[in-house]
């Protein structure tokens, strides 16, 4: 026994300062990177919405700190290893063959990791936007390497291969639009119906709450269509990311309103039936 503990107080203490270091440089990495990544992106996206920022910098953030992670406890794990006698050389020897076998049957996987790395090199989207990939929409909640991970209306989690993403569309992207087409009637004077929409959209405008959500206020287009119940009208305006659905929720309540006050006609699908001429007798 009293080998074994000299063999205790020498390799022993060196394994518990090992494994010390490595958690005081994982709790390290946890904390400066966020902040050097904040600091890089915030001065290279200099000028773009707050919101951008943040959403880049927390998910190159996660990419950063799990990768890292990663390499803390394989470089611990090696060491350890040697401290306690196992030569690791044999080990990294097998884990070559092992990687390289890996490799040729996990094409799928390079595959992945590939597209996710240029999904974060190019900034495709970040945790926060809503986009649509691989036929699902929804909030993304997370970006790997491997994997990008969404959650749609429904609450539902979707875990998408990066390698499958072939067309990505990112609806959040530094600004949202507002695109909202609204239907009066035939009879109705037009030119008074776009100064009706345009009035609404500018009060929106300068209220406190809504006019912060938006860049541009909602303002009539042009008309859109000639239709089979009414005339549409194409109304555009820009707002904050994920901010447009909420905005034209409350457009359309106003429009309804002021249209109510204002004695202006949104038609409803309607069918006129003729029986033709009645026969004279």
């Amino acid at each position: 026994m009293p080998g074994f503990t000299d063999w205790l107080l020498e390799h022993g203490t060196r394994i518990l300062v090992i494994i010390l270091i490595s958690l005081i440089v994982y709790l390290i990495v946890r904390r400066l990177i966020p902040r050097a990544v904040k600091a890089t992106v915030s001065r290279r996206m200099a000028g773009h919405p707050e919101e951008e920022i943040k959403k880049r910098s927390d998910t190159l953030s996660t990419v950063f700190v799990r990768t890292g992670v990663v390499v803390i406890i394989l470089i611990a794990l090696f060491m350890v290893l040697s401290e306690a006698g196992i030569d690791i050389m044999p080990a990294l020897a097998g884990l070559g063959v092992v990687g390289l076998a890996v490799g040729l049957g996990a094409q799928s996987l390079i595959r992945d990791v590939i597209a996710g790395l240029f999904i974060l090199m190019e900034n495709h989207y970040g945790v926060g936007d809503w986009v649509n990939i691989a036929g699902i929409a929804g909030t993304v909640e997370e970006v790997g390497l491997r994997k990008t991970v969404l959650r749609d209306l429904d609450g539902t989690i979707h875990v998408v291969p990066n390698g499958e993403i072939r067309v990505s569309s990112n609806l959040t992207k530094e600004w949202a639009r507002v695109n909202l087409n609204i239907s009066v009637g035939y009879g109705e004077d037009l030119d008074r119906v776009f100064e009706v929409l345009n009035r609404v959209g500018r009060e929106m405008a300068e209220d406190e709450y809504w006019g912060s959500l938006m860049i541009n206020p909602p303002q009539v287009l042009r008309v859109d269509k000639l239709g089979d119940s009414g005339i549409e009208i194409k109304i555009l305006g820009e707002t904050k990311p994920v901010r447009q659905w909420e905005v034209m929720g409350e457009l359309r309540r106003r429009i309804k309103k002021t249209f109510d006050e204002e004695g202006i006609e949104i038609p409803w699908p309607h069918t006129k039936v003729y029986f033709g001429n009645s026969p004279t007798k």
